[in-house]
Protein backbone atom coordinates (compact mmCIF):
# COMPACT_ATOMS: atom_id res chain seq x y z
CA UNK A 1 0.00 0.00 0.00
CA UNK A 2 1.27 3.20 -1.02
CA UNK A 3 0.70 6.29 1.82
CA UNK A 4 1.72 9.76 0.36
CA UNK A 5 2.43 12.09 2.93
CA UNK A 6 1.37 16.25 2.18
CA UNK A 7 3.99 18.36 4.20
CA UNK A 8 7.12 16.85 5.93
CA UNK A 9 7.60 18.46 9.16
CA UNK A 10 8.40 17.34 12.35
CA UNK A 11 5.24 14.73 13.14
CA UNK A 12 5.55 13.79 9.29
CA UNK A 13 9.29 12.45 9.70
CA UNK A 14 7.79 10.26 12.99
CA UNK A 15 5.32 9.34 11.04
CA UNK A 16 7.34 7.89 8.50
CA UNK A 17 10.10 6.79 10.27
CA UNK A 18 7.90 4.31 11.88
CA UNK A 19 5.85 3.65 8.24
CA UNK A 20 8.82 3.23 5.91
CA UNK A 21 9.33 -0.52 6.36
CA UNK A 22 5.69 -1.48 6.16
CA UNK A 23 4.35 0.72 3.21
CA UNK A 24 5.69 2.87 0.13
CA UNK A 25 5.88 6.38 0.82
CA UNK A 26 6.06 9.27 -1.02
CA UNK A 27 6.27 12.80 0.74
CA UNK A 28 5.53 16.16 -1.18
CA UNK A 29 6.44 19.15 0.48
CA UNK A 30 7.31 22.82 -0.84
CA UNK A 31 10.87 22.87 0.12
CA UNK A 32 13.33 21.43 -1.24
CA UNK A 33 15.86 21.33 0.71
CA UNK A 34 13.75 19.74 3.42
CA UNK A 35 12.59 17.37 0.79
CA UNK A 36 16.14 16.29 -0.13
CA UNK A 37 17.35 16.15 3.60
CA UNK A 38 14.84 13.96 4.57
CA UNK A 39 15.89 12.01 1.84
CA UNK A 40 19.14 11.77 2.74
CA UNK A 41 17.99 10.48 6.22
CA UNK A 42 15.38 7.98 5.02
CA UNK A 43 16.72 6.59 1.71
CA UNK A 44 13.54 3.93 0.86
CA UNK A 45 11.02 7.27 0.33
CA UNK A 46 10.03 9.11 -2.83
CA UNK A 47 10.05 12.65 -2.89
CA UNK A 48 8.48 15.45 -5.06
CA UNK A 49 8.21 19.52 -4.87
CA UNK A 50 4.48 20.23 -4.91
CA UNK A 51 3.65 21.76 -7.76
CA UNK A 52 0.47 24.06 -8.45
CA UNK A 53 -1.98 21.30 -9.67
CA UNK A 54 -0.57 18.04 -8.03
CA UNK A 55 -3.45 15.27 -8.57
CA UNK A 56 -4.21 13.64 -5.82
CA UNK A 57 -6.57 10.88 -7.18
CA UNK A 58 -6.68 7.70 -5.73
CA UNK A 59 -4.44 8.03 -3.15
CA UNK A 60 -4.22 7.92 0.16
CA UNK A 61 -2.83 10.74 1.42
CA UNK A 62 -1.51 11.77 5.33
CA UNK A 63 -1.99 15.34 5.38
CA UNK A 64 0.82 16.62 7.66
CA UNK A 65 0.62 20.72 7.16
CA UNK A 66 -0.39 23.23 9.59
CA UNK A 67 -3.82 23.53 9.80
CA UNK A 68 -3.93 27.34 8.66
CA UNK A 69 -2.41 26.30 5.46
CA UNK A 70 -5.31 23.93 4.32
CA UNK A 71 -7.03 26.71 2.45
CA UNK A 72 -3.89 27.41 0.50
CA UNK A 73 -3.34 24.16 -0.32
CA UNK A 74 -6.68 23.73 -2.09
CA UNK A 75 -5.79 25.82 -4.55
CA UNK A 76 -2.65 23.64 -5.14
CA UNK A 77 -4.21 19.88 -5.85
CA UNK A 78 -6.65 18.73 -7.57
CA UNK A 79 -8.63 15.17 -7.85
CA UNK A 80 -10.62 12.56 -5.71
CA UNK A 81 -8.45 10.71 -3.39
CA UNK A 82 -9.01 8.07 -2.19
CA UNK A 83 -8.70 8.38 2.03
CA UNK A 84 -7.13 11.61 3.42
CA UNK A 85 -5.86 10.56 7.25
CA UNK A 86 -5.63 14.41 8.74
CA UNK A 87 -3.08 15.05 11.59
CA UNK A 88 -3.89 18.85 11.64
CA UNK A 89 -4.76 19.82 15.25
CA UNK A 90 -8.19 20.86 15.57
CA UNK A 91 -8.96 21.07 11.80
CA UNK A 92 -12.53 19.18 11.59
CA UNK A 93 -13.55 16.62 9.24
CA UNK A 94 -16.16 19.11 7.58
CA UNK A 95 -13.25 21.48 7.11
CA UNK A 96 -11.47 18.72 5.17
CA UNK A 97 -14.45 17.89 3.18
CA UNK A 98 -14.80 21.60 2.10
CA UNK A 99 -10.73 22.03 1.14
CA UNK A 100 -10.17 18.19 -0.28
CA UNK A 101 -12.14 15.64 -2.21
CA UNK A 102 -12.04 12.08 -1.02
CA UNK A 103 -14.21 9.49 -0.72
CA UNK A 104 -13.27 8.77 3.21
CA UNK A 105 -12.04 11.27 5.78
CA UNK A 106 -9.90 10.62 9.16
CA UNK A 107 -8.63 12.56 11.81
CA UNK A 108 -5.83 11.09 13.63
CA UNK A 109 -3.23 12.24 16.00
CA UNK A 110 -0.49 10.67 16.82
CA UNK A 111 2.52 11.98 18.20
CA UNK A 112 6.48 11.95 18.09
CA UNK A 113 6.92 8.48 19.93
CA UNK A 114 5.63 7.20 16.01
CA UNK A 115 9.75 7.67 15.34
CA UNK A 116 10.33 4.96 18.11
CA UNK A 117 6.76 2.96 17.19
CA UNK A 118 5.68 3.62 20.22
CA UNK A 119 2.93 6.67 19.26
CA UNK A 120 -0.23 7.22 21.55
CA UNK A 121 -2.42 7.27 18.20
CA UNK A 122 -6.47 8.79 18.58
CA UNK A 123 -8.40 8.23 15.58
CA UNK A 124 -12.04 9.19 14.44
CA UNK A 125 -13.57 9.69 10.98
CA UNK A 126 -15.42 7.65 8.64
CA UNK A 127 -16.54 3.65 9.34
CA UNK A 128 -15.64 2.89 6.24
CA UNK A 129 -12.04 3.80 6.87
CA UNK A 130 -11.74 2.73 10.25
CA UNK A 131 -10.38 -0.55 10.16
CA UNK A 132 -7.35 0.60 7.24
CA UNK A 133 -6.65 3.76 9.95
CA UNK A 134 -6.17 1.58 12.78
CA UNK A 135 -3.93 -1.05 10.40
CA UNK A 136 -1.67 1.83 9.37
CA UNK A 137 -1.35 4.11 12.67
CA UNK A 138 -1.26 0.13 14.65
CA UNK A 139 2.71 0.04 13.00
CA UNK A 140 3.66 3.00 14.78
CA UNK A 141 2.13 2.30 18.30
CA UNK A 142 -1.31 1.66 20.38
CA UNK A 143 -4.19 3.22 18.74
CA UNK A 144 -7.52 4.58 19.96
CA UNK A 145 -10.61 4.87 18.23
CA UNK A 146 -13.20 7.45 19.78
CA UNK A 147 -16.46 8.01 18.16
CA UNK A 148 -16.61 12.19 18.46
CA UNK A 149 -14.21 14.88 17.08
CA UNK A 150 -14.69 16.88 20.43
CA UNK A 151 -13.40 13.25 22.27
CA UNK A 152 -10.62 13.23 19.72
CA UNK A 153 -10.07 17.13 20.74
CA UNK A 154 -9.29 16.53 24.27
CA UNK A 155 -7.33 13.13 23.13
CA UNK A 156 -4.85 15.86 20.88
CA UNK A 157 -4.61 17.90 24.37
CA UNK A 158 -3.26 14.91 26.10
CA UNK A 159 -1.37 12.14 24.07
CA UNK A 160 -0.68 14.25 20.88
CA UNK A 161 1.06 17.83 22.85
CA UNK A 162 1.77 15.64 26.31
CA UNK A 163 5.25 14.00 24.93
CA UNK A 164 6.04 18.08 25.58
CA UNK A 165 4.63 18.08 29.12
CA UNK A 166 6.33 14.93 29.71
CA UNK A 167 9.62 16.53 28.82
CA UNK A 168 9.08 19.35 30.94
CA UNK A 169 8.39 16.86 34.34
CA UNK A 170 11.93 15.39 32.80
CA UNK A 171 13.60 17.76 32.96
CA UNK A 172 12.75 19.37 35.92
CA UNK A 173 13.46 15.67 37.86
CA UNK A 174 16.38 15.98 36.69
CA UNK A 175 17.28 19.21 37.50
CA UNK A 176 16.25 18.76 41.10
CA UNK A 177 18.74 15.60 41.52
CA UNK A 178 21.55 17.81 39.83
CA UNK A 179 20.23 20.78 42.34
CA UNK A 180 20.61 18.20 45.35
CA UNK A 181 24.36 17.23 44.21
CA UNK A 182 23.99 14.29 41.90
CA UNK A 183 25.83 14.63 38.33
CA UNK A 184 24.18 15.78 34.73
CA UNK A 185 24.44 12.83 33.04
CA UNK A 186 23.78 10.13 36.22
CA UNK A 187 20.58 12.09 36.76
CA UNK A 188 19.11 12.13 33.01
CA UNK A 189 19.95 8.25 32.80
CA UNK A 190 18.18 7.84 35.95
CA UNK A 191 15.22 9.73 34.67
CA UNK A 192 15.16 8.04 31.11
CA UNK A 193 14.93 4.63 33.36
CA UNK A 194 12.41 6.16 35.28
CA UNK A 195 10.35 7.15 32.36
CA UNK A 196 11.03 3.43 30.69
CA UNK A 197 10.05 1.37 34.00
CA UNK A 198 6.83 3.92 34.67
CA UNK A 199 5.08 2.69 31.30
CA UNK A 200 4.56 -0.47 32.17
CA UNK A 201 3.57 -0.08 35.24
CA UNK A 202 0.59 2.03 34.50
CA UNK A 203 -0.29 -0.33 31.77
CA UNK A 204 -0.94 -2.89 34.53
CA UNK A 205 -2.21 -0.23 37.69
CA UNK A 206 -4.11 3.01 37.98
CA UNK A 207 -2.12 5.91 38.67
CA UNK A 208 -3.44 6.29 42.12
CA UNK A 209 -2.46 2.35 42.99
CA UNK A 210 1.04 3.50 41.72
CA UNK A 211 1.29 6.17 43.93
CA UNK A 212 0.09 4.56 47.05
CA UNK A 213 2.50 1.76 46.44
CA UNK A 214 5.56 4.08 46.83
CA UNK A 215 4.35 6.68 49.22
CA UNK A 216 5.13 4.94 52.84
CA UNK A 217 4.03 6.42 55.84
CA UNK A 218 6.40 9.99 57.09
CA UNK A 219 8.86 8.85 53.89
CA UNK A 220 10.70 10.46 51.66
CA UNK A 221 7.92 10.18 48.82
CA UNK A 222 5.30 11.07 50.95
CA UNK A 223 7.88 14.57 51.31
CA UNK A 224 8.27 14.95 47.99
CA UNK A 225 4.86 14.61 46.93
CA UNK A 226 3.27 17.22 49.65
CA UNK A 227 5.86 19.92 47.61
CA UNK A 228 4.18 19.21 44.48
CA UNK A 229 1.10 19.20 45.62
CA UNK A 230 1.71 22.43 47.88
CA UNK A 231 2.55 23.68 44.23
CA UNK A 232 -0.23 23.35 42.42
CA UNK A 233 1.27 20.30 39.86
CA UNK A 234 -1.51 18.40 39.61
CA UNK A 235 -3.74 21.90 38.87
CA UNK A 236 -1.23 22.85 36.55
CA UNK A 237 -1.41 19.47 34.93
CA UNK A 238 -5.82 19.81 34.47
CA UNK A 239 -5.26 23.32 33.47
CA UNK A 240 -2.64 22.45 30.70
CA UNK A 241 -4.81 20.20 29.03
CA UNK A 242 -7.50 22.30 29.25
CA UNK A 243 -5.95 24.98 27.50
CA UNK A 244 -4.49 22.70 24.92
CA UNK A 245 -8.30 21.50 24.63
CA UNK A 246 -9.24 25.21 23.97
CA UNK A 247 -6.65 25.70 21.32
CA UNK A 248 -8.10 22.90 18.92
CA UNK A 249 -11.26 24.28 19.41
CA UNK A 250 -10.11 27.69 18.25
CA UNK A 251 -7.80 26.47 15.06
CA UNK A 252 -10.47 24.26 13.87
CA UNK A 253 -12.91 27.42 13.75
CA UNK A 254 -10.11 29.71 11.60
Amino acid sequence: MKLTFIGNGNMAKALIIGLVDKYEIEVIGRNVNSLNNLKNEIPNITIKELSNKEDISNKNIILCVKPYSLSELKNNIHGKATTIYSVLAGTTLESLEENIEASSYIRTMPNLAASVLKSMTTITGDETAKQNAIDIFSCIGTTLWVNTQKELDIATALAGSGPAYLSLIAESLADGAVNAGLKRQDAQILTAGLFDGFAPLLNKEKASNIKDGVMSPGGTTAAGYAALEKHGVRNAMIEAISEAYKKAIQLGKK
